[in-house]
C-alpha cells in the first residue's frame, strides 16, 4: 500500500482553528464586536449597550402580527424558546407578512424607546427594528389550521404534523430534548455504555404475542426464513451488551400491537431501558432507579423549557398556548410529585403479597376484587401509591416499589426468589407505580442460570423456543448475575409535566387505527 506523505504547512501560513460558520443558525450578527449570538433565545438575554444597539439577521415563523398606522408589530420564533422576539417593522415593508410565513429580517437589536412608558417601558426586552423583509416562506393566515386561539387538545391531535408548531407543544418538544441531554449525561458519569439494539427481532421478548409482524420478499423468496417481529423491548439484546460492555443502557423506540383506546398506552413509543451487571441484590436496581429519576428532576428544574412549560400554566399570554383545568394537571399536584422524586429517604418497598393483603381490606372502592395470582389492575396500582406513597409530613407523592410478583403474571427471563409466599412462587422483579398513572417503570434480577431459565420457559412458555437459542447461549459461557428495568418515556414526560395523555407528549402518536401521518 502506497504510504501517504504528510504535508508540511508552508513556512508563512499560520494554522487557523475551525469557526463555526453562521449558516445553519437562526440569527447572525452582522457586525463586529458584537456578542456570539446563534438563537432567537440568545438574543432576548442580550441587551444592547448603548443606544445605538447592534445589527442582525433573523430568521423565524411569524408568530403574530399586530397593526398600528405606521408599522406593524411582528412576533417571530425561531423554535429555540417559547418567547418570541418583537419587531418593528414600517408598514409599506410588512404588506406581504402573514402569520405561520418564514422570514429573515435584517436590522438593529435595541432597547425600546422609554419615552411612552418610562421605567416600566425601559424592563420590557429589547426589540428588533427592521430595515430589510425577505419573505422565505409565504402562508395565508386566512387557511393557516393554527389559528391565534384556544384549540383543544383532541382538535390539535388532527393535526399531528401541525400542532408542533404551538408554542404549547413546541416547549414540550424541547422539554423532551433536554430530558435526553439530562440522561445521557447521567448515564455517562455512572460510566453506562449507551447501545443501539435492533428493531426487528426473532423473538417476542414479553411473550405475550402482541407483536408486530414484518413481512417482506415473496413466498417464493422471503427476506427471513424465520418470522420477524417489531421489538417490544430492548431487554434480551440489551443482555447481549451487558455481558461484553458491563453497566448499559439504551434509549429505543418499541412497538406494541395493543387495541387500547386509553390515553396511558401507544403502539409505538421510546423505551428507557438498563442492564446491571455483577448486580445480586435487587435493592441495587432499586436504589438506582431512585437516584437517576431524582437526578433527572433537579437537571430539568435548571433548564429553559421546564420554565417555560411553568410559565404556560400560571402566565399563558398567548391565546395558543392557552389550557383549561381539564388539559393539564394543577401546579400544586406537580410539585408534589417532584417533590416525591426529590425525597432524600428511600421510596417504600411493598410485596406483590403485601399489596393484596392492603387492597383486599378496601375490596369494596375497586370494580375489579384483587386476588392473589392476577396482576394488579390500574384502580389497584393507584390506591397503593396515592395510600402508601403519599409523605404527609412535606406533602409530596412518593414512588412506590411493589416488588415479588407471582411467575404466572411475569416473564420467563426472571429470576426464582429465594424465599416463597405460602400463596405459590415469585420472581425477584417490581414495578414501580406512581399516582395517578400507576405503573411507571418496570425490572427484575435476570435468571442467569441455564437450567433454572430453561425450567422458566417450559413452565411459562409450554414451548419450544428456537428462536431463543441465543439468549440461552448467554448463560452458557459466563453469564454473572445482573437486573435491569425499563421505563416508558412518554409516560415519564407525561407524569412530569402533568399532560395528562400521553398521545399529546408523543409527536406523532401511533395508535390502534389512528395513523394519520
Amino acid at each position: 500500500m502506497r504510504a501517504f506523505k504528510r504535508c508540511p504547512l508552508r513556512r508563512w501560513e499560520r494554522p487557523r482553528l475551525l469557526v463555526p460558520s453562521s449558516r445553519g443558525y437562526s440569527v447572525r450578527v452582522l457586525q463586529d464586536a458584537a456578542p456570539a449570538i446563534t438563537t432567537v433565545s440568545d438574543l432576548l438575554s442580550t441587551k444592547p449597550r448603548g443606544d445605538d444597539g447592534f445589527k442582525v439577521q433573523v430568521d423565524g415563523w411569524v408568530r403574530n402580527v399586530r397593526k398600528s398606522s405606521a408599522v406593524r408589530f411582528v412576533d417571530v420564533s425561531d423554535g429555540s424558546c417559547s418567547a418570541p422576539l418583537q419587531a418593528i417593522v414600517q408598514r409599506d415593508l410588512a404588506k406581504d407578512i402573514q402569520f405561520g410565513a418564514a422570514v429573515r429580517l435584517k436590522g438593529t437589536w435595541k432597547t425600546r424607546d422609554t419615552q411612552s412608558g418610562g421605567q416600566a417601558e425601559a424592563a420590557k426586552p429589547p426589540e428588533l427594528q427592521v430595515d430589510e423583509v425577505e419573505i422565505l416562506g409565504h402562508s395565508t393566515a386566512a387557511t393557516y389550521p393554527i389559528q391565534r386561539k384556544y384549540a383543544t387538545p383532541e382538535s390539535l391531535r388532527g393535526i399531528p404534523h401541525l400542532r408542533m408548531r404551538t408554542p404549547l407543544n413546541s416547549a414540550m418538544l424541547r422539554l423532551r430534548s433536554d430530558a435526553l441531554g439530562v440522561l445521557n449525561q447521567f448515564f455517562s458519569e455512572e460510566k453506562f455504555q449507551q447501545t443501539h439494539p435492533p428493531i426487528i427481532t426473532a423473538s417476542d421478548c414479553e411473550g405475550a404475542g402482541e407483536t408486530f409482524r414484518v413481512e417482506a420478499g415473496t413466498a417464493k423468496d422471503p427476506f427471513s426464513e424465520s418470522e420477524q417481529y417489531l421489538t417490544v423491548s430492548s431487554q434480551l439484546h440489551l443482555e447481549a451488551f451487558a455481558q461484553a460492555l458491563g453497566n448499559v443502557w439504551t434509549l429505543s423506540p418499541t412497538f406494541r400491537a395493543e387495541r387500547s383506546d386509553t390515553s396511558r398506552h401507544l403502539s409505538e413509543f421510546y423505551m428507557l431501558e438498563a442492564e446491571l451487571s455483577f448486580v445480586e441484590d435487587m435493592e441495587e436496581i432499586l436504589d438506582f432507579i431512585q437516584r437517576m429519576l431524582g437526578g433527572l428532576v433537579r437537571g430539568l428544574s435548571q433548564r429553559d423549557a421546564w420554565k417555560e412549560l411553568d410559565d404556560f400554566r400560571t402566565n399563558p399570554r398567548d391565546p395558543t398556548a392557552r389550557q383549561t383545568m381539564a388539559d393539564l394537571d394543577s401546579r400544586d399536584t406537580l410539585e408534589r410529585r417532584w417533590d416525591g422524586l426529590l425525597s432524600p429517604d428511600k421510596w417504600p418497598r411493598i410485596t406483590y403479597t403485601e399489596a393484596i393483603d392492603v387492597l383486599q381490606g378496601k375490596v369494596g372502592e375497586f370494580e375489579h376484587a384483587p386476588e392473589w395470582g392476577k396482576g394488579l389492575q390500574s384502580e389497584h396500582e393507584r390506591y397503593l401509591a396515592k395510600t402508601i406513597g403519599f409523605d404527609r409530613a412535606n406533602n409530596a407523592y412518593v414512588p412506590v416499589f411493589v416488588t415479588q410478583y407471582p411467575q404466572a403474571v411475569k416473564a420467563f427471563y426472571m429470576r426464582q426468589a429465594a424465599e416463597n409466599p405460602p400463596q405459590g412462587l415469585v420472581f425477584d422483579c417490581f414495578d414501580l407505580i406512581v399516582p395517578d398513572w400507576g405503573e411507571l417503570a418496570g425490572g427484575s434480577m435476570r435468571e442467569h442460570r441455564h437450567d433454572a431459565l430453561l425450567a422458566n420457559m417450559d413452565r411459562l412458555l409450554g414451548r419450544e423456543a428456537p428462536a431463543l437459542d441465543w439468549y440461552m447461549d448467554l448463560r452458557r459461557w459466563g453469564c454473572p448475575p445482573h437486573g435491569g428495568f425499563g421505563i416508558g418515556f412518554d409516560r415519564l414526560l407525561s407524569y412530569l409535566t402533568g399532560v395528562k395523555s400521553i398521545r399529546d407528549i408523543a409527536a406523532f402518536p401511533r395508535l390502534y387505527g389512528h395513523i394519520q401521518c
